[in-house]
């Protein structure tokens, strides 16, 4: 379950309007179905069992990347609001279990990060690009934790997936600490390649799922992030997000 190291003012407003990422999808897994009918996704949702080379088949011919910054939700949707980005899951990535389900990420012991897929048109938005949106959508900052969200598994972290995405993130990085972006230096990490994981189907478009939006997470800490990126990157949002 996720710990919280925040004010006793803002600890108490949490406990009247929200409760932890962790806690509320951990209450949703019980009665959360197998696989649930496509959103805003053109393609089924993944169910137990699909892997990521499945998926990428899916998307053959475009960029992917994989990022972490803290609860997927908010980054999976933040993300998939930008113009040239063709689709954004939720997984894991990072760590050293095979196969690893939601309950064992949540131990922090594992080694994963919560973490997204994302596939992109670079004739539309490049690397750089991407990753400028993925700083906004969370605070690069924070070692370990995003807000009330604490541990390894809501690191901030990019997985480049070759050499020119691992020199496009290092500079990026650099860029951001030299010109003071951020009040402190980035937390971020660069990983070395890895297996990623695609989560459980019900964490697969949270943030659009009809049934969700007065969803106490959702409102207080994922919508913020989702509208911060609106803001900044107006002018690169998709037509149905302008």
């Amino acid at each position: 379950m996720k710990s919280s190291l925040i004010t006793p003012l803002l600890l108490l407003g949490l406990l009247f309007s929200s409760t932890a990422c962790d806690s509320q999808k951990t209450n949703n897994t019980a009665a959360a179905p197998e696989a649930k009918p496509a959103m805003t996704k053109g393609n089924p949702e993944p169910v137990a069992g699909i892997t990521i080379e499945e998926v990428d088949q899916r998307y053959e011919g475009y960029a992917k990347a994989y990022l972490a910054g803290g609860c997927f939700w908010c980054t999976e949707a933040a993300l998939d609001r930008i113009e040239g980005v063709i689709d954004v899951y939720s997984g894991y990535a990072g760590g050293q279990e095979v196969n690893p389900t939601y309950e064992e990420i949540g131990t922090g012991r594992t080694g994963h990060a919560e973490a997204i897929v994302v596939y992109y048109d670079t004739a539309v938005i490049d690397y750089a690009t991407l990753l400028d949106v993925f700083f906004v959508a969370h605070d690069p900052t924070q070692l370990n934790r995003q807000g009330p969200d604490v541990g390894p598994q809501y690191r901030s972290a990019i997985f480049p997936l070759n050499a020119e995405q691992r020199a496009t993130a290092t500079a990026k990085i650099a860029e951001l600490n030299a010109g003071g972006t951020f009040d402190k230096p980035l937390a971020t990490t660069i990983e070395d390649p890895i297996v990623f994981y695609l989560a459980e189907a019900y964490h697969q478009d949270y943030y659009e799922d009809p049934s969700n939006p007065n969803q106490g997470y959702v409102q207080n800490i994922s919508r913020p992030k989702v509208e911060k990126v609106m803001k900044v990157f107006k002018d690169r949002l998709k037509a149905e997000f302008r």
